[in-house]
């Protein structure tokens, strides 16, 4: 009895050894590639900054919108990642706020990158009206209306926290994760409702510009190679739209994991950020920051700080 008794503790306390092991991997490895991430990052909004002619055009202030949103998203949820991490559990009000800015960020990719899109085929289908359109207010009106949007299914549970006046949901064990505002389960019904409206709604908006965007390409009047960026840039971003959108209903399918399988909860979660909250930031440099000749050239200065020849003006076409 004592033999097997030992034999139990001994097994379990390598199961924790091990279990310990794979957990300081996947934050060493999780955080390499966030502190890469946000390098790069940071170095492209610098870029963007550090260029009149970029400021000036449409299509590269809602790419430096999208870089500001996905950096801001990142650190908040690297953050939570380290709260989990280190078994910090933060009071009521820190938790609800930092869900709400990490869900609402979550929010805001998949919309910016709708309005590129959008900025896309006005700039290939409709050439002649393109200046007229695809103006600097525009872009920034465009920008307040992505974070209306974005802050509405946030607001709405919000609301409900406020109004239900339940009592306080702060336990020991309860990380930042967006279920804390979800304190009914028509809650859920109601979020994943809104989720699939954005869904179709942005599906449908990035279809039609594809479609558009090819029709256009096989004329015999366009220029080919500029047809063929657009069309190439717009599956790029339908690509990254569906990692985004994946994010908004991670918590869902994480809170149906967590009553089959508890112990399989954190596995999910880690897969979900390595998959659907890095990866999409990983296309942002690929598309803008390798495949625009322009941009590239003046971000390969500034990513190494300057360390090369002196980098030459910029003019950028529409």
């Amino acid at each position: 009895m004592v033999l097997n008794t030992t034999s139990n503790v001994s097994t379990t306390a390598e199961e924790l050894q091990g279990t310990h092991a794979i957990a300081n991997f996947q934050m060493a490895f999780s955080q390499t590639l966030v502190c890469v991430l946000l390098y790069v990052n940071c170095a492209m909004i610098f870029t963007f900054f550090k260029k009149e002619a970029f400021r000036e055009n449409t299509r590269y202030i809602l790419f430096a919108h999208m870089l500001v949103v996905d950096t801001m998203q990142l650190a908040l949820v690297d953050l939570a990642v380290v709260i989990v991490y280190c078994r910090i559990f933060p009071p009521d009000g820190v938790r609800i706020l930092l869900s709400m800015l990490m869900f609402a960020l979550s929010c805001h990719t998949p919309l910016t990158l709708t309005a590129m899109c959008l900025e896309r085929y006005v700039a290939i289908c409709m050439p002649l009206r393109h200046a007229d359109i695809s103006t600097v207010k525009a872009a920034w009106v465009s920008i307040g209306i992505v974070w209306v949007i974005g802050w509405v299914p946030t607001s709405i549970d919000l609301f409900i926290v406020i109004a239900t006046k339940r009592p306080p949901i702060y336990t020991e064990g309860v990380y930042v994760f967006y279920e804390i505002m979800l304190r009914y389960p028509w809650q859920y019904i109601l979020k994943s409702s809104i989720c699939l409206f954005y869904f179709a709604v942005i599906v449908g908006i990035v279809a039609f510009t594809y479609i558009q965007i090819i029709r256009v390409a096989r004329s015999a009047s366009a220029d080919k190679n500029i047809t063929s960026k657009a069309s190439n840039t717009i599956t790029l971003h339908a690509f990254q739209l569906v990692l985004c959108i994946v994010v908004l209903i991670c918590p869902l399918i994480e809170a149906e994991v967590k009553k089959i399988d508890a112990k399989s909860l954190s596995s999910v979660r880690y897969f979900d950020f390595i998959v659907f909250t890095l990866s999409p930031r990983c296309l942002s440099p690929l598309i803008y920051g390798l495949r625009d000749e322009k941009f590239s050239r003046v971000l390969k200065y500034y990513i190494i700080c300057g360390l090369t020849k002196t980098v030459v003006p910029v003019a950028v076409d529409v």
